[in-house]
């Protein structure tokens, strides 16, 4: 199939919040790009990275973990594959030896998780999910106003 004749991907509106949480996980990769095409000081980049892990990213992943998984099963290979990335995200997340590495995986890696659940996992999840299932998705993910940390916006 031809890419530019690809139909984009209709997301339930119930997974609608988790899908945005997407989008701003990868305007994090793009700042990360945009600090180090700029020379930007990677601990000022990993100072931010942090910041998005603990207050965006974390809270995701255990969202997914809990809520969204069980839908498909965790023996399920897409599911572990998903749990698999999310610990190794942690991981690059939590290394302070080698930080430009890190960082340069971190935004290598969590492009193509975000890719591979918005493309596979999450719509084999509409697939099987009852509607119960996501609504209590919903419920319990309420799309809250996105709040950015701009105290040292390095990628302007």
């Amino acid at each position: 199939m031809n890419p530019e004749t690809k139909k984009p991907i209709k997301r339930n509106k119930d997974l609608q919040p988790l899908s945005r949480d997407h989008h701003h996980s990868l305007l994090l990769c793009w700042k990360i790009r945009t600090g180090f095409s700029k020379g930007v000081a990677a601990e000022r980049i990993k100072c931010y990275a942090d910041w998005f892990f603990e207050h965006h990213i974390h809270p995701h992943f255990e969202m997914e973990e809990k809520h969204l998984f069980p839908i498909l099963g965790n023996s399920n290979e897409l599911v572990k594959k998903a749990i698999a990335e999310h610990r190794r995200l942690g991981r690059l997340f939590n290394d302070t030896d080698e930080i430009p590495k890190s960082l340069s995986l971190i935004e290598e890696e969590l492009e193509r998780h975000i890719r591979f659940e918005e493309r596979v996992l999450f719509n084999e999840v509409q697939k099987v999910a009852t509607e119960e299932q996501l609504q209590t998705i919903s419920k319990l993910h309420t799309d809250e106003k996105y709040i950015d940390n701009t105290d040292d916006p390095f990628w302007e």
